[in-house]
């Protein structure tokens, strides 16, 4: 079964970092684009960014370029999203998805995982 299992949210003081991971399980990593996209209460879901799947080049939105990282470990299936200087804004509901093309929209993504809030005190 094809599955991605987000995990590694938490709280977190503004300023500070968290890592989050997404284990891919019925899939090899070589062979999808898993991208980032996050969810704030009463927002539109939105790109966060990706990491393409054959070359391992990632992508950032403009809103976490210098703060987010995204890198895998090909052995683990997983891949991950570190977060430094975390901002109040940043506060939302992360998800992972597997998609074919190097992108930050929703709509190119057609496997997802559960959510992991991530809440970014002030």
């Amino acid at each position: 079964e094809v599955q991605l299992q987000a995990s590694g949210g938490g709280l977190v003081q503004a300023g500070g970092s968290l890592r989050l991971s997404c284990l891919a399980s019925g899939f090899s990593l070589d062979d999808y684009t898993i991208g980032w996209f996050r969810q704030a209460p009463g927002k539109e879901r939105e790109g966060v960014g990706c990491i393409h799947g054959g070359n391992g080049s990632p992508h950032y939105a403009d809103s976490v370029k210098g703060r987010f990282t995204i890198s895998r470990d090909n052995a683990k299936n997983t891949v991950y999203l570190q977060m430094n200087s975390l901002k109040a804004v940043d506060t939302a509901v992360y998800y992972c998805a597997a998609g074919q093309f190097r992108s930050v929209e929703a709509y190119e993504y057609d496997i997802w995982g559960q959510g992991t809030l991530v809440t970014v005190s002030s």
